[in-house]
């Protein structure tokens, strides 16, 4: 693992530290903000470890994320089974269709995976709807699902502590030799096949670790929504969403992601008293195409400029 200097991980302790601390100086409602905006970074992290390293650009992300929020769902709902079984075994199952379905899609690059990645979402979107809706509930989903907690605070420490383990363990995953071969895949795959390292293996465990957290990330929202819909999860802005959050935070990152996903909740927030439909996703659109024409490496870049400079005026 490379070298993991002090600096770093004094930041990741203040971050923890202020987000511990965040119930105290703000409303339930603004909790209730940073609630669906750590899920959304978790989903934005999970996007981020396939496509952000690799640059296999997926479009079907949000498939990943049903499964896991459906196979839960399923479980605790029509059969009863405890949430402590459930999850974990609705990531299993995240895991598990990822490598069934989308192995095939690995072996084809550029826009045709991610067209393919697109078909899949889509797929899942009318199957949920026809197979079985006596188990999926159809167009209409399923209600009443079995929830974790209780009020603005408590769900905010669960969707806080979720996203932190997860945020910072994928950041210490991509320090190891596996996280810099995900991301010299991403820039010369060719060179690295030349090297004698397995593309195809490195490309199955960037997907596998993207659906763990997916499929994990999926579960805990179901629990904490405690109703889901087919058009909510397999939506085109859904999935617009998760890759403009890592696009403006700056991917290949992991703490990129974040900083998108906290900037997108609150100005989708923001906007919603003026643009209560479908308009202010148009409005952050435009607003996030500037911000990344001008910042394309992502707020996390600038931050660091920022930060730099700084500290050589300091000095």
């Amino acid at each position: 693992m490379k070298l993991i200097e002090k600096k770093h991980l004094v930041a990741w302790g203040a971050f923890l530290l202020i987000m511990l601390l965040m119930p105290n100086f703000v409303s339930n409602g603004t909790l209730r903000i940073f609630i669906f905006a750590n899920f959304l970074a978790i989903f934005a992290i999970s996007w981020d470890v396939l496509s952000g390293r690799t640059g296999y650009i997926s479009f079907g992300h949000p498939f990943l994320i049903g499964i896991g929020v459906y196979a839960t769902a399923i479980m605790s709902k029509r059969f009863g089974m405890p949430v402590e079984y459930s999850i974990p075994l609705a990531v299993l199952i995240t895991m598990l269709g990822s490598v069934l379905i989308f192995l095939p899609a690995l072996r084809i690059k550029g826009s045709y995976f991610a067209l393919v990645t697109l078909a899949f979402m889509e797929l899942a979107y009318q199957l949920v709807q026809v197979v079985r809706p006596d188990l999926t509930g159809g167009t209409r989903g399923i209600f009443g699902i079995k929830t974790l907690t209780r009020g603005a605070e408590n769900g905010f420490y669960m969707s806080m502590s979720l996203m932190f383990a997860v945020a910072f363990s994928a950041w210490l995953i991509m320090r190891t030799q596996l996280g810099t071969a995900l991301s010299a895949l991403g820039m010369q795959e060719e060179s690295l096949e030349g090297s004698g390292k397995s593309t195809t293996k490195l490309k199955l465990a960037a997907f596998m670790l993207s659906a763990f957290i997916a499929g994990l990330g999926g579960a805990f929202y179901a629990h904490y929504v405690g109703a889901i819909a087919p058009r909510t999860l397999f939506d085109i802005n859904f999935l617009f969403t998760i890759i403009v959050a890592v696009l403006l935070g700056g991917s290949g990152t992991i703490i990129g992601p974040i900083i998108g996903a906290f900037f997108l909740t609150f100005l989708l927030e923001f906007l919603r008293p003026y643009l209560p439909g479908a308009g202010r996703y148009f409005i952050y659109g435009a607003i996030a195409l500037l911000l990344y024409m001008y910042q394309p490496k992502g707020i996390y870049n600038l931050l660091e400029k920022l930060y730099q400079r700084w500290r050589g005026g300091a000095a």
